[in-house]
């Protein structure tokens, strides 16, 4: 579940393009700009005090602290777009939209902050850093899109950057839970044990273990289909260029 939590690979849920029959009316671009304006600020935020946690401490180490709030509010108002695509101001499937940011919310709160433990491993550093330059990237692009004037660089940058991104955030994604998996087994956390009332058990440390294991198919699909994309736009964009 968790290996589409970086959103790199998410397909652009708001994007205006050429292939669109029919945009948002203009309350509803209206309100998707205002989104998309302070998702970005929000990642910006993020991206400004990781940076100065880093320059005052002189050391990556524990970054995660000094962002942690934000980060659980920016990323939970992700569950917005699954909104969005139910509503129809979007034309994305609600249900893999619903899919990609569950799992990064997943990693979120029922990973990284259910087990504090793990909270001070380079690897969170590693995935947060990777969500936070693909976010301000995805949220400035939807933003440029519903205007009509989306920048060349952005939109290089949006096909272009998953290349390094999406591996560098599924690596600590994974490394992330692989630390997790000791804690989740001593304390039992989410685990549900036989007998109960409900004749239903659970156990937590084994779904986090078929977490990591649907990786491997998932993985090189979502990343080889945004090489597919990039070829597809910058490719076409290359190739125009020819002409003039």
């Amino acid at each position: 579940m968790a290996a589409l939590a970086t959103g790199t690979s998410r397909t652009a849920h708001n994007d205006v393009g050429p292939r669109r029959k029919k945009g948002p009316g203009a309350l509803a671009t209206a309100y998707l700009v205002i989104y998309n304006v302070v998702m970005t600020a929000g990642w910006l935020v993020i991206a400004v005090g990781l940076v100065r946690a880093y320059l005052a401490k002189g050391s990556y180490h524990g970054l995660f602290y000094s962002i942690e709030k934000p980060l659980k509010f920016f990323q939970t108002g992700a569950l917005l777009e699954v909104l969005h695509c139910a509503a129809g101001i979007v034309p994305s499937s609600v249900v893999l939209t619903g899919f990609q940011v569950m799992s990064r919310v997943f990693l979120t709160w029922a990973v990284t902050h259910s087990v504090r433990e793990v909270q001070n491993e380079d690897s969170v550093l590693l995935f947060v850093v990777a969500w936070t330059i693909t976010e301000i990237i995805r949220y400035s692009f939807y933003t440029f899109s519903l205007l009509n004037h989306l920048p060349y660089l952005i939109k290089w940058a949006r096909y272009t950057l998953f290349i390094v991104l999406y591996p560098m955030g599924v690596t600590g994604e994974l490394l992330t839970i692989y630390a997790a998996l000791p804690f989740v087994q001593n304390t039992g956390l989410y685990s549900i044990t036989l007998p109960n009332k409900y004749n239903f058990s659970f156990d937590y440390h084994s779904f986090l273990i078929v977490t990591m294991v649907s990786y491997i198919p998932i993985f090189p699909q979502l990343y080889f289909h945004m090489m597919r994309q990039r070829k597809k736009v910058l490719g076409h964009l290359a190739d125009y260029s020819k002409f003039e």
